[in-house]
């Protein structure tokens, strides 16, 4: 089976459990679909580069799949009938990034050079 990132960002106005619950549907849809969601990473509520559907903040969430093409075709059907989904962006890799680069991490980089 494949490996897939994929990117959610939600709407502003809705809580962190609601934002939970979406994402647990979500998973259900590709277990059911013969699909495994590897990790859930919460990055919160962020501010948007520029508005989308008149929302300036979204909450982002970024899912690790493995999934065979078929769960994932069900997986964005479903994304995108859901309105509280303003963006989101699935993309196969050929291996996880398991690496968190903090602005901390980042910042050292760029004074050393």
């Amino acid at each position: 089976m494949a490996k897939y990132e994929s990117v959610i960002i939600a709407r502003q106005d809705l809580g962190a459990a609601q934002v939970n619950s979406m994402i647990e549907e979500l998973t259900a849809v590709l277990s059911s679909e013969g699909g495994e969601v590897v990790k859930v990473d919460n990055w919160g509520l962020k501010n948007l580069a520029y508005r989308i559907k008149k929302n300036r903040k979204g909450y982002y969430v970024l899912l690790n799949i493995i999934a065979p093409a078929k769960a994932v075709t069900e997986y964005e059907r479903r994304v995108r009938l859901n309105e509280d989904i303003i963006r989101y962006m699935t993309v196969r890799v050929d291996d996880f990034n398991n690496e968190v680069a903090s602005d901390e991490e980042t910042t050292d980089n760029v004074d050393a050079e």
